[in-house]
């Protein structure tokens, strides 16, 4: 059977190129598989990890959540980041194997 490029067929197709649309960057792409893989961790984490400025990891973040990839949960002044979407966790561990990470520690 062959997906029609009507009704809700166009629908499912267009949300899956937005979401490859949002992972589409080294960065996200590293956040993404790092969250996965710890379960969670807060900006400064992610800043260490990647040795980038926190408004850089911010933006990027921002663009993850916009597209229902990763929700942060707060605790106090904290907010921990975690990867939500079942798509993109597939999408992104069958692309990116575990060894070529940096680990979040």
């Amino acid at each position: 059977m062959l997906l029609t490029m009507k009704g809700n067929d166009k629908k499912v197709l267009e949300e899956k190129a937005e979401l490859l649309k949002a992972l589409a960057h080294p960065v996200r792409l590293c956040i993404v598989r790092n969250l996965i893989e710890t379960g969670g961790c807060n900006v400064t984490k992610i800043q260490g990890c990647l040795s980038m400025p926190q408004s850089t990891i911010s933006q990027h973040l921002s663009k993850l959540k916009a597209h229902g990839i990763v929700e942060g949960i707060r605790s106090g002044t904290e907010i921990t980041y975690c990867t939500v979407n079942p798509d993109a966790i597939n999408i992104v561990k069958s692309i990116i194997p575990k060894n070529i990470l940096l680990e979040l520690e």
